[in-house]
């Protein structure tokens, strides 16, 4: 392997650096025509997107958002694992659907809406492909063509043998930045070089550094606020183990002369107090013994 063909390279998992790799429409095009399976020509790809009107209770943000005539395209990178990343990009989808209905003479949408969410660090499943398909299925289970959104979750992290030719170069591509290195000689097709150069560690502006430092942090804050929190259960978890093994050790420590002696005094009909006096035993036992 020749050094030459190495590029220094900022990591794809940064927000900022995705957004400016792929909001160049050349790239965005192929990308999604690859990826979704159509054909797919916008104009202008636009960054942190936001709908004028509010869905629900929460305004999505979309990383990169792109129209043509038929169709809108939603691009969204993560890199921090949460439990909640199917269900939230779910939450954008159906927003950028909602969003087209006006009124309630036509639910049908204008644009047909597809989404991409790229997970670089990961899932659970390890599936390099997860495919939410709209479109309802007879019994038999063959589309009926009605509805044509779809949401893709792409995990570079799983690319394997089986991973479909299309997908390949671009989920690869993606994975070897993480480690700020990528072997441009690796890849044939001008819209992956062309990323390459994009992302390089010399083209990144002192604007996008800042970016990226920020990112960082707040991945980093949220990360310690939620190690805190386990740390906090945990210690909680074991003060509580800890007073009921101790009020357990209690009771079997107790000898069995005081418990025999304070079963005869109860049969003797004494009140509480004089058994706890006579036997060192505490009320709540002497009430266990009579219960």
């Amino acid at each position: 392997m020749s050094k030459t063909n190495i590029k220094q390279v900022v990591p794809l998992r940064y927000g900022v650096i995705f957004k400016k790799a792929f909001c160049d429409v050349e790239i965005f095009n192929s990308f999604v025509h690859d990826i979704l399976g159509i054909d797919f020509h916008c104009e202008i790809v636009e960054t942190e997107k936001e709908f004028d009107t509010i869905i629900g209770n929460v305004k999505p943000r979309f990383d990169l958002y792109a129209e043509d005539k038929k169709k809108r395209i939603i691009v969204d990178i993560q890199h921090r694992r949460d439990h909640d990343h199917y269900d939230r990009f779910l939450h954008y989808h159906c927003a950028a659907l909602l969003e087209q209905i006006k009124n309630s003479y036509d639910y049908r949408p204008n644009l047909a809406v597809y989404t991409i969410v790229v997970l670089t660090s990961g899932d659970k499943h390890k599936s390099p492909l997860s495919v939410i398909d709209f479109d309802p299925k007879n019994w038999r289970g063959e589309p009926l063509g009605e509805i044509p959104h779809k949401i893709v979750y792409l995990c570079p992290k799983y690319l394997n043998d089986d991973t479909p030719t299309l997908y390949r170069e671009w989920l690869q591509v993606i994975d070897d930045s993480l480690d700020g290195e990528i072997d441009e000689s690796q890849y044939d097709r001008p819209e992956i070089q062309k990323i390459v150069h994009r992302i390089e560690k010399d083209d990144i502006s002192p604007e996008e550094r800042y970016w990226m430092i920020e990112e960082y942090n707040d991945e980093k804050a949220k990360r310690e606020m939620r190690e805190q929190a386990v740390k906090e259960g945990m210690e909680k978890g074991i003060e509580k183990g800890i007073e009921k093994g101790m009020e357990k050790g209690l009771m079997q420590g107790r000898t069995s002369t005081q418990t025999e002696i304070a079963k005869k005094l109860i049969s003797l009909g004494l009140d509480t107090a004089a058994i706890e006096q006579a036997t060192g035993l505490n009320a709540e036992e002497i009430q266990q013994l009579k219960n």
